[in-house]
């Protein structure tokens, strides 16, 4: 193990323990609210990927419900395997879900979409907006190569006691453009 990835071992192991702590609190309707107010700096993206929140994240749910019915197109991640990009599946409230990988449920059906706007869960941030997420690197991949064919947002979506000094990170580790949290809003 190299040691980045020691780091980042020992700083999920902290960072699962706050989250969870910070979940307990109530505040995803607090979170919401930001993330709402930040989506609508981005009126001209029609297509939003959040996703189906596992464990202790916060939930992106009713931001998804409010969007679908303003007419944005919303899809979540879907795991194609190991050391690949995500596939984004449309999603709507009233969509047949199914257990995906993880934990996560995706919609059984629909197109798959390319997010103007990339929503993602995490363990922990800091005031660059890096990420620490579950170490797959899933969404590090996606963000590569959606860039390649146009420019995506990304938004971080976590509680503000996730938030690090510093993300451990390599070259690999791809910044986000905001962290939206229950508090506040930290771009890039």
């Amino acid at each position: 193990m190299t040691d980045i990835s020691k780091l980042k071992a020992e700083a999920r192991k902290s960072a699962f323990a706050i989250r969870k702590s910070a979940h307990a609190q109530g505040l995803d309707e607090a979170a919401n609210r930001n993330l709402l107010g930040q989506l609508a700096l981005y009126r001209d993206s029609k297509v939003i990927s959040a996703y189906m929140p596992i464990r202790t994240e916060v939930s992106p749910l009713s931001t998804m419900t409010i969007l679908h019915g303003q007419g944005k197109r919303i899809c979540v991640p879907v795991i194609q395997g190991n050391e690949k990009p995500l596939l984004f599946r449309e999603w709507t409230p009233d969509v047949m879900m199914v257990d995906g990988p993880f934990g996560a449920a995706v919609p059984e059906n629909g197109a798959f979409l390319e997010p103007d706007v990339l929503i993602t869960p995490l363990l922990a941030f800091d005031l660059e907006c890096y990420r620490l997420g579950y170490g797959g690197g899933f969404y590090d991949r996606s963000f590569e190569q959606l860039g390649q064919q146009k420019q995506v947002i990304g938004l971080g979506f976590a509680y503000s006691a996730q938030r690090v000094a510093q993300v451990p990170r390599n070259a690999t580790d791809h910044q986000l453009d905001a962290i939206v949290t229950e508090t506040s809003v930290i771009l890039r």
